[in-house]
């Protein structure tokens, strides 16, 4: 147990961080070319934040959160989704108050669900996440969905579609639960038992279960569209009018509502398919009443989370190469008592903006120039007697094994002609 991972969890390897590091900068990127600045929330959060944000009917707070209460007798809860702390941060540092949109991302960030590991999805996962506040006109939710989209196919992510839907407002889903209900109630007995203590809470939740046997109740329930009223209609209208006119390919579903009930009108996911089905790698919609319930302004907004895993697994699974950087651009060698001279070379490569390192283990020569391959080193620098009262250094190409002498005052110019 003292040397296992916790099950749901797993280690980023000094071998694969660097594909975190390539997808993370391209994530960066694309967010910074939208106007989206980070955001960095805590880890846990008081629990109430969840419960009145996330929603006490939905499957994250009533059977997935790490909730526990700490010293001070304080309920605190491990995050199991990014934008109720996002809100949170922009209400307690009165972020409302200046020039709106206000546009965020977070990059990342550690989400945690007790549920049953799955592929692509872990009880500790991360996630990139962007958030805007204060803008109300669908194109901000086509641009994000836009973003994710270009960002996805970009990275090498195929076979992506847009899958969108309005889910109403508090002005007109009233009617639509009222009607869900009366068709529901012939069909109870069918229903799971989850969506049975569904049916009175929030019967759209139902729509939204992935038990089969609920999934062919639905089949023939309502349709939430038919049941908008004129501002969620037109705002609808206008989404697809943006994605339209942007021609990438989507389609409207009415089964999706997303699994949070603080969303609003516009519902999206990016979903692709695979040899064992569709899987969604995005998801996200409006939340124009979140903001309020939580104590601030009436003010709407839109978000969306991306899973880094899930994302990392897709490219593994298309066959995508993610470049490899090379670990070092110079390892420096050395004979006899040269330790400190080498020690002194390395600091001055480094300081002249070079990736260096040496030998800390007190091998051989031979043992050093085979360590230097196994760090994939481009360049070694040999110090040695003649080396040292010369005050030169050789410098040796791994790949061609050409040699060159150069100055030591000189080295990191030579090393930087080399690798050019």
């Amino acid at each position: 147990m003292l040397t296992q991972a916790p099950r749901g969890t797993k280690d980023v390897l000094p071998t694969e961080s660097y594909k975190w590091q390539y997808l993370e900068d391209k994530m960066r990127k694309a967010a910074a070319g939208a106007g989206y600045r980070e955001v960095r929330t805590p880890v846990f959060e008081h629990t109430e934040l969840f419960l009145r944000g996330v929603g006490d009917t939905t499957d994250i707070v009533q059977k997935e959160m790490y909730t526990f209460e700490d010293k001070g007798k304080r309920s605190i809860t491990l995050k199991p989704e990014g934008t109720a702390g996002a809100v949170r941060a922009f209400l307690e540092s009165n972020l409302y108050a200046d020039a709106l949109p206000c546009k965020m991302y977070y990059l990342a960030a550690p989400v945690f669900r007790y549920e049953a590991p799955q592929a692509g999805r872990l009880r500790e996962h991360h996630q990139f996440g962007m958030e805007c506040f204060g803008a109300k006109d669908a194109t901000a939710d086509a641009e994000l969905i836009l973003l994710a989209f270009h960002l996805l196919s970009s990275l090498g992510v195929k076979n992506l579609s847009v899958n969108i839907n309005s889910i109403g407002c508090p002005n007109c889903r009233p009617v639509y639960n009222s009607a869900l209900r009366t068709y529901l109630k012939e069909h109870l007995e069918e229903l799971c038992p989850d969506c049975r203590n569904r049916y009175e809470r929030n019967p759209l939740r139902v729509l939204d279960c992935k038990q089969l046997k609920c999934q062919e109740v639905v089949k023939e329930a309502p349709k939430l569209l038919d049941y908008l009223d004129d501002e969620c209609r037109e705002h609808f209208a206008q989404l697809q009018a943006c994605l339209n006119a942007s021609e990438i390919p989507f389609q409207v579903n009415p089964k999706i509502v997303r699994g949070l009930d603080y969303y609003t009108k516009t519902v999206f996911e990016l979903i692709t398919k695979t040899k064992d089905g569709n899987l969604t790698v995005c998801g996200g919609g409006r939340y124009d009443h979140l903001v309020e319930e939580l104590g601030g302004p009436d003010l709407p907004a839109v978000g969306f989370g991306m899973g880094i895993e899930r994302v990392l697994m897709l490219l593994d699974n298309e066959g995508v190469e993610i470049p490899r950087p090379r670990l070092l651009d110079v390892f420096v060698t050395y004979m006899g008592d040269h330790r400190l001279d080498a020690f002194e070379l390395v600091q001055a490569l480094r300081a002249q903006g070079l990736k260096a390192d040496m030998d800390h283990c007190s091998r051989s020569l031979k043992a050093q120039f085979k360590f230097a391959n196994k760090c994939a080193s481009a360049v070694t620098a040999t110090l040695g007697d003649d080396e040292v009262t010369q005050g030169v250094v050789k410098l040796r190409d791994m790949d061609t094994r050409e040699e060159i002498i150069a100055k030591l005052s000189d080295a990191a110019a030579a090393v930087r002609s080399m690798l050019s």
